[in-house]
């Protein structure tokens, strides 16, 4: 079974090469994803989650910043800045939690204006 870090490193290199089907191997049909006011559940929704990320909001070629990182057992957290053509995100947090070797939980929050 991998460990939080390993299953995270995973994730920021695929999210980072914007390759959606990658992504969703971290993920499975308990996981969900959260953020604003909006929530995804399982694989269908982490398609739909990811989508809004690598086709909207960070798309490939966007510039993404890993400010901090901490991990603790199952639970790993983040921060982090990034700008794309659309958006500018300041700040940026997210908190994984890991089970199964796969994304139980993630939740994002980010101070984001629109260009």
């Amino acid at each position: 079974m991998r460990t939080a870090q390993e299953i995270f490193d995973h994730h920021l290199e695929v999210f980072g090469a914007g390759n959606l089907e990658a992504i969703l191997t971290d993920y499975d049909k308990n996981s969900v994803m959260i953020y604003g006011n909006q929530s995804w559940h399982g694989l269908e929704g982490a398609r739909e989650f990811f989508k809004m990320w690598l086709d909207n909001l960070i798309p490939l070629g966007s510039e993404f910043e890993l400010m901090t990182q901490l991990s603790f057992e199952h639970t790993l957290y983040i921060t982090w800045r990034a700008e794309s053509e659309k958006y500018k995100f300041d700040f940026g947090t997210n908190t994984f939690i890991f089970e199964n070797d796969k994304v139980r939980w993630q939740t994002v929050g980010a101070h984001v204006t629109k260009k």
